[in-house]
């Protein structure tokens, strides 16, 4: 279910929240991933589904495309965890309703495989020139955050881009054609490892 946020009026930022120190999350296998996403349109999503199965084709991958609606770029990666952590939704929505942007145009000129050591590496599309209206929203986004105290691993570098496939093949940098959409709202994403569901916690329009 889509939960519509509304703007946070108070003025006092919160309390750090409880759980955010190494050691406090429960023991087991994580089960659930929140991210902080953009996802192109229905329309858009198709089209670039298409463009990803001719590269595919192109580079000799045999790996499976992901389904249109799972393509996004990961704008913060909040963590694993044993069950949802309703602190951690709670924090990222407030960061959220404080964002103000107008719609980003995301645009990539590059595929390539991302090195990984599980045997499959990720296809992704990305550029090769700097993508400064992406990295705005970004630094705004993680700004919010930290000031909502929202715990969440080290942002460390951002680097756009979108997974496309994942194959045991490496392909290396290689120039496409631009592949662009508008983005148009950004979401707090519930992912259920190993289940491939995205459930959307909430949505906050670029205007």
């Amino acid at each position: 279910m889509v939960v519509t946020t509304m703007p946070d009026t108070r003025r006092n930022q919160p309390a750090p929240l409880q759980g955010s120190l190494p050691g406090f999350e429960a023991p087991g296998k994580p089960t659930d991933r929140l991210f902080l996403a953009l996802f192109p349109g229905a329309d858009d999503a198709a089209r670039l589904s298409r463009q990803a199965s001719a590269l595919r084709e192109q580079f000799g991958l045999t790996g499976k495309l992901l389904e249109p609606e799972r393509l996004h770029v990961t704008l913060h990666h909040l963590g694993d965890h044993v069950g949802l952590r309703e602190d951690i939704v709670d924090a990222a929505r407030r960061a959220a309703d404080t964002v103000r942007l107008p719609p980003v145009e995301v645009a990539f000129d590059q595929a390539m495989s991302f090195t990984t050591h599980r045997g499959t590496h990720p296809l992704v599309l990305c550029s090769g020139q700097p993508h400064e209206a992406l990295r705005q929203l970004w630094q705004k986004l993680d700004l919010a955050l930290q000031r909502a105290a929202c715990p969440k691993p080290r942002s460390g570098t951002f680097t756009p881009h979108m997974t496309l496939l994942y194959d045991r093949e490496r392909t290396p940098v290689q120039a496409v054609e631009p592949l662009a959409w508008t983005a148009r709202e950004f979401v707090l994403v519930h992912s259920l490892l190993g289940q491939t569901k995205h459930i959307v916690l909430g949505r906050w329009p670029l205007r």
